[in-house]
């Protein structure tokens, strides 16, 4: 079967269709979920602590998989099986990266230069193709006077940027990323934005997990808000989300004493406080 170069353009880069995922198959974090992500879509994964953003996002990833429903990438089911065979790993981990909540979950090697050539070296590109990238890779997100630095020196916001240059550094066609404003002081949470949004200017498909409502307009062009049950309450642009009001309600994304004018959410309202997934 021969696929057209129009049916290409218009297939999904991710779909997930009536996926449902239990922790140990007895924590239910998934309800019959479906999504579709397209090329250079701007997307946030919206919800309350809990209700299954951050495991959907690593089932995009392939770090879980679906106990039931189906999920494509590039056009491909991808299973267990599949991501066993080597080749075919390889090749669907150098188009998708994951940065996570934590960079301590991300950030392993001695020194922050090795951390950021561990991905390309491992796709097997060559020792100097590796080192001009991860030159090029910490430039490009200041901090190249780290590169000799063992993570476990680095303040929290420059392991962020160490975790992000990890991921950067194998040139993914999509990124995802798990709570990126979590935990940040303010200038790393508006550089973080920044970086978001320059990412995806230059051709990246972002795919993000937030409960942060100040940033979503401007790191995502699409919600996919996800309820307390599990399951999908509310797929839409994010300006629309923004302005249902009740569905932030009833998503706990908004305390229902807070402060509402004009049917959408004041600057000021404070999302559902921070902790695990």
């Amino acid at each position: 079967m021969t696929v057209s170069s129009a049916d290409a353009a218009s297939a999904p880069l991710f779909e997930c269709v009536d996926v449902s995922y239990s922790y140990y198959g007895r924590f239910l974090a998934l309800d019959r979920v479906s999504v579709r992500v397209d090329a250079g879509e701007k997307l946030a994964l919206l919800g309350a602590n809990g209700c299954g953003k951050s495991t959907l996002l690593k089932l995009l990833d392939g770090l879980v998989f679906a106990d039931a429903g189906r999920y494509h990438a590039f056009g491909t089911e991808i299973s267990e099986d599949h991501l066993e065979d080597e080749q075919f790993s390889r090749a669907f981990r150098s188009r998708v990266g994951f940065i996570f909540q934590s960079s301590d979950a991300q950030v392993f090697s001695p020194t922050v230069r090795d951390e950021v050539a561990f991905g390309p070296l491992n796709m097997g590109l060559d020792p100097q193709a590796v080192a001009e990238r991860v030159e090029d890779t910490l430039a490009m997100l200041g901090i190249a006077a780290l590169a000799d630095r063992a993570p476990y020196q680095l303040s929290g916001g420059e392991k962020k940027r160490v975790a992000i240059a990890s991921v950067l550094s194998m040139n993914p066609e999509v990124l995802l990323f798990d709570e990126p404003t979590a935990a940040l002081d303010p200038r790393t949470q508006h550089w973080m934005v920044e970086l978001i949004v320059e990412l995806h200017d230059v051709g990246k498909t972002i795919v993000l997990a937030t409960h942060d409502l100040d940033v979503l307009p401007l790191v995502a062009d699409r919600c996919v808000v996800l309820g307390e049950d599990h399951r999908v309450a509310l797929d839409g642009p994010t300006a629309s989300v923004l302005a249902d009001v009740d569905l932030l309600h009833a998503t706990n994304l908004v305390h229902a004493h807070a402060h509402l004018h004009a049917g959408a959410v004041a600057p000021h309202v404070h999302p559902h406080d921070s902790g695990h997934h």
